[in-house]
């Protein structure tokens, strides 16, 4: 009966474990993340022509991931406040 329960509690502990993401079945290519095409502009720079001109081809999913990492990129990572400047512009 031991033996049971041990095998049962293992088997459990494996089926929770981390999964590997899916690759979609239309892009041959590794799964790009955010963080990963915001620190490479070329790529990110090419995906986005892209997504442009093909985006059924790339899929919606890849190309939401180019749009928040443009966002990324241009906005920054959010944790810099705004700070007006001291004195009024003179117009």
């Amino acid at each position: 009966m031991k033996k049971i329960i041990t095998f049962l509690l293992a088997a459990t502990l494996v089926a929770c474990g981390k999964s590997e993401p899916i690759a979609t079945s239309n892009s041959s290519a590794p799964i790009e993340t955010v963080e990963s095409l915001a620190a490479n502009p070329e790529r990110l720079k090419a995906l986005r022509q892209q997504c442009k001109t093909d985006r059924v081809k790339l899929g919606d999913e890849l190309c939401n991931r180019v749009a928040e990492a443009t966002n990324q990129r241009f906005l920054g990572d959010g944790k810099t406040p705004y700070t007006p400047p001291k004195e009024q512009s003179k117009f």
